[in-house]
């Protein structure tokens, strides 16, 4: 059996290494794992990388679908032999057919809209996590709409929460104004659809981290129209779905799948959040939130193979913008927040599934979370000019 994070032992000698040290040992451990549990094989004792096709006509139709939630959890609830009772979506139907890597290193500051936008640009963003301002640098929709002259319908954001309704375009100008994703806030289409008579309180909570920070969810005209003329969906038919939702995150990936259906973007980037429940300090809903967030990314891609625009030439890549705090660390919370900065806490995970994609590797070589933007950009034919991290080869 690989071995546990859990084991007290071995958790005192990772307290002696340095954090490169302990990150590469979290990859490995990730790895034994996946090997053990799935038979998936280690990417490095193949010849060539993945079989990216690069035609031009290929990359036209070439769609991408990002998925990355906020405070990501531990091994020990999920990639361990302990925790995988809680994600047997990914572990038997998405892991085998993904290219795994295990060792995924975010190195700037550990909120989540920061985490994010550094997601999105590529560059360890230093912008203040609690206020509702751009990114400094460009983002990867601005790339994308720029380079490959795409139209504003082909790159959308789901967003969580009110404060991320300025991700989808950064405050550098060098690419232009209005050249950024669209950004839907499920939260902010609920509150301007519902009536004041029918409780949505468990769908419309927007921060979990502290309640020093909580803008009110509040919607109007703006997000009326986009229900309706982008979504196709009347307000009756809205809020009656809505009432049979348990979670944000279910509200986001049902109007995700409204969005894939009406406008077939070819950039697309969901965001999830109920994860983040563990602020709260109830493990219970956290693990909750573990095997909802499983459920949902499986559903996606089920969604990815039942749609016509996306079956055959989709791309979809998991992973959580950071990790939590370990137990045995004597500055944190455990599972419940990530302020350490501890290697657990920043050593993280993706997984990478359909076009392009070597299925059923797993890869331990250590990349970090701003190379997601270039990657893309070679997946897609445009350029990541101003993005500080690097392509990731087993991708491209």
């Amino acid at each position: 059996m690989p071995y546990s994070i859990n084991d007290r032992f071995a958790s005192s000698r990772l307290a002696n290494l340095a954090p490169q040290e302990v990150a590469r040992h979290l990859g490995r451990t990730r790895r034994d794992f996946l090997r053990d549990a799935t038979g998936m094989a280690l990417g490095g004792t193949l010849l060539s990388a993945s079989p990216f096709v690069r035609a031009a006509t290929a990359k036209k139709k070439r769609k991408i679908i990002v998925i990355t939630f906020g405070g990501g959890a531990r091994d020990q609830e999920t990639f361990a032999p302990e925790g995988q009772v809680n994600i047997p979506h990914m572990l038997n139907e998405l892991a085998p057919q993904s290219s795994f890597f295990t060792q995924v290193t975010n190195h700037g500051i550990l909120g989540h809209y920061v985490a994010t936008a550094s997601l999105a640009t590529g560059v360890y963003e230093t912008l203040n996590n609690f206020s509702a301002v751009p990114p400094d640098h460009p983002t990867i929709f601005e790339y994308f709409r720029k380079d490959l002259g795409r139209p504003v319908s082909d790159a959308w954001v789901v967003a969580p929460s009110n404060g991320f309704n300025r991700i989808g375009e950064s405050e550098s100008r060098s690419y232009g104004a209005g050249l950024g994703a669209q950004v839907i806030l499920p939260k902010r289409l609920l509150s301007a659809a519902s009536s004041s008579t029918t409780d949505y309180s468990h769908l419309l909570h927007d921060n979990y981290e502290t309640p020093l920070y909580a803008p009110q969810v509040s919607g109007g005209e703006f997000e009326l129209q986009q229900l309706e003329r982008v979504l196709k969906l009347s307000v009756d038919d809205f809020t009656q779905h809505a009432k049979s939702l348990s979670s944000p995150d279910e509200l986001s990936v049902y109007i995700a799948r409204q969005l894939m259906r009406q406008e077939s973007p070819s950039l697309l980037w969901i965001t999830m959040h109920d994860i983040d429940v563990a602020h709260s300090g109830a493990y219970s809903l956290y693990i909750d939130a573990i095997r909802r967030t499983d459920r949902l990314c499986a559903a996606l891609w089920k969604a990815v193979q039942e749609e016509p625009e996306y079956a055959g030439n989709t791309t979809l890549l998991v992973l959580p913008d950071f990790g939590r705090d370990a137990d045995e660390d004597s500055g944190g919370n455990g599972f419940q927040h990530h302020r350490t900065g501890d290697p657990a806490s920043r050593t993280t995970w993706m997984m990478a599934l359909g076009q392009g994609v070597r299925p059923g590797v797993v890869y331990d070589s250590p990349v970090q979370s701003i190379d997601l933007v270039p990657s893309i950009g070679v997946m897609m034919g445009f350029s990541a000019a101003q993005s500080q991290g690097k392509p990731i080869r087993e991708l491209l």
